[in-house]
């Protein structure tokens, strides 16, 4: 597995992390526990990022993350998120309490605002997010959907942290972020994190067979060795099965060409 420096912290997280919407939603204990053992068997294949949000199944996919973690906290890098109804300052803390407990742990490794909430300052919610590092609630502080404008006011409402990250959509069939965000991204040494990196399942019929055949990968996993083609950026792809998660975690084993980035690129 390939591993980045969170923003410039020296922290280091896998490239490919483990993304986790849907998770907690289940019919039968049985769903559950697959879901508990994907992300293990992750953990396993060296992937040390598992993302998830207070938002995600209600609350439950953090439950899913907390019991997927039990005896192996110190191994993983957890990022959860507060939801945009939450970001009064009174409300962060008392999310990231639930979320704490949620999650079965004392720490959160990186916290982030889910969305910016216009009708609520972006000073009052940072306020909040930098108490909770203080205390120690939370180790690093991150956004997600913000733009380069709402990025920057968020840094500067920061006295003593700083923003390490900023999550947003970004695959082969969505590059409007390379307009704005990931050259600030770069610039200020934030992390970007895509989400969404496989377009929602529908991947690209575009990819070149040459490709796919030289490297003897999937068309999948060349969209995300593509995504991932900046040091700055790293991907939080969701695994449903095992077979899934094997195929995440093996997609950045090796690194293309420059000129075969462009061809995928334009194709």
């Amino acid at each position: 597995m390939e591993y980045r420096e969170l923003g410039h912290t020296g922290e280091k997280v896998s490239t490919i992390g483990m993304g986790t919407w849907r998770f907690g939603t289940h019919s039968t204990s049985a769903e559950r526990a697959s879901q508990v053992q994907t992300l293990r068997h992750g953990v396993e294949l060296g992937i040390n990022l598992i993302d998830t949000a207070e938002i995600y199944a209600s609350g439950r996919s953090e439950e899913v993350v907390g019991e997927a973690v039990k005896g192996i906290r110190k191994d993983v890098f957890i990022a959860t998120k507060v939801a945009p109804e939450h970001l009064h300052h009174d409300d962060v803390i008392a999310a990231c309490k639930r979320s704490l407990a949620r999650l079965g742990t004392s720490y959160i490794d990186l916290y982030q605002v889910h969305w910016p909430n216009p009708h609520i300052s972006i000073r009052e919610t940072m306020s909040a997010m930098e108490k909770l590092a203080k205390d120690g609630s939370v180790r690093y502080i991150g956004v997600s959907n913000f733009s380069v404008a709402e990025t920057a006011e968020a840094s500067a409402s920061l006295e003593r942290s700083e923003i390490v990250s900023n999550q947003v959509e970004y695959s082969l069939s969505d590059r409007r972020i390379e307009a704005d965000i990931l050259p600030y991204c770069v610039r200020e040494k934030l992390t970007l994190i895509a989400y969404s990196p496989l377009n929602r399942g529908h991947i690209a019929d575009s990819i070149p067979s040459a490709m796919t055949q030289k490297y003897r990968m999937t068309p999948a996993q060349v969209m995300l060795n593509w995504v991932t083609r900046d040091p700055r950026v790293i991907a939080i792809p969701k695994a449903a099965s095992l077979s899934h998660m094997e195929e995440n975690a093996t997609s950045v084993s090796v690194r293309f060409e420059p000129e075969e980035y462009e061809q995928v690129g334009s194709a």
